[in-house]
């Protein structure tokens, strides 16, 4: 056997190269299903019998399905808001940091920036520098962002790390494209718009994934600055239900009418199933964000690391 080339000739492959290709097949396809199963596993047992689910029962296929899960769960009080309030702080707080990544990034570039370096390295210097739980605490609750929706925003809009990407990006962009703009008489902002955003886009949208993934999954900064439940998000709610399960089960009955639940025993709501239905309500739309992505996210990240 053997593989064509452009011009059409073929090339030989020996028997020990097609053995290495046909394990190096079986390895991977073995971890893409051990990585893939347990997301698979919870999502059919969301849509499966819950009697069926409750006993362990299914494991690779679903029965029974049926979607009255995903219904009661968004009827359980409290889990629309927090999806509201995830979603806000996710699109607000990712359009927010990569803004100013990218700005940032592309100042820290210009020779002309007032006390450049100092204010580069104190930046950098917080990644190896942290006062702790309490200081922050205290601050944050100086500066009013106690029980304010804010607080999930302002302390995450300067990220470091990412701002050392974004600078590494735009350092490898070419001179002569500002050099050229600025003889024009293009000024800094300009500049930054017209010349800077659309060359540095595969930065921007790994600094979005990395942003965007991580507002999704916070939580700690709820438990440390919220008391208002209005403003707990879906990862916190998701928290609390998770060790509430069985409460949260006997709830979502409660909206069923009798009937209903003496009709179909198979969709009355268990532990399993509010457990397994709020995971993927929490999971899934986050997961949607990496193929929007994912064609600049591999040129992104492999430039900003490797010139760094």
């Amino acid at each position: 056997m053997g593989h064509s080339n452009e011009k059409g000739s073929t090339i030989k492959v020996s028997a020990g190269d097609r053995t290495v290709e046909i394990v190096c097949y079986i390895v991977f396809s073995i971890a893409a299903f051990l990585c893939l199963y347990p997301f698979y596993y919870i999502v059919i047992n969301t849509i499966s019998a819950n009697d069926l689910s409750a006993k362990g029962d299914i494991l690779f296929w679903p029965q029974g399905i049926h979607f009255k899960n995903y219904l009661s769960a968004f009827r359980i009080d409290g889990l629309l808001r927090a999806f509201q309030i995830s979603l806000m702080r996710t699109v607000i707080g990712t359009a927010l940091t990569v803004f100013a990544s990218a700005f940032l990034g592309f100042m820290f570039t210009q020779e002309k920036m007032w006390l450049r370096k100092f204010w580069y390295r104190l930046i950098v210097a917080t990644m190896y520098f942290n006062a702790g739980i309490i200081p922050w605490f205290l601050v944050m609750k100086t500066m009013h962002l106690t029980n304010n929706f804010w607080g999930y925003i302002l302390p995450a809009i300067v990220s470091p790390f990412n701002l050392i990407l974004t600078k590494t990006f735009v350092e490898s962009v070419p001179k002569e494209l500002q050099e050229a703009a600025e003889m024009d008489g293009a000024g800094v902002l300009t500049v930054f718009f017209r010349i800077i955003i659309p060359v540095i886009k595969p930065i921007m949208a790994t600094v979005a994934i990395f942003s965007a993934v991580s507002q999704w999954n916070a939580f700690q900064d709820t438990l440390l600055l919220m008391t208002d439940t209005k403003l707990y998000p879906l990862q916190f709610v998701l928290y609390q239900y998770l060790n509430q399960a069985s409460s949260l089960a006997s709830l979502a009955q409660s909206n069923t009418s009798t009937s209903s639940l003496a009709a179909a025993a198979a969709t009355t709501q268990t532990t399993t199933s509010v457990r397994m239905t709020i995971t993927v309500i929490v999971v899934l739309p986050i997961m949607l964000v990496y193929p929007i992505f994912q064609k600049y996210f591999v040129k992104g990240i492999m430039i900003g690391a490797v010139k760094g």
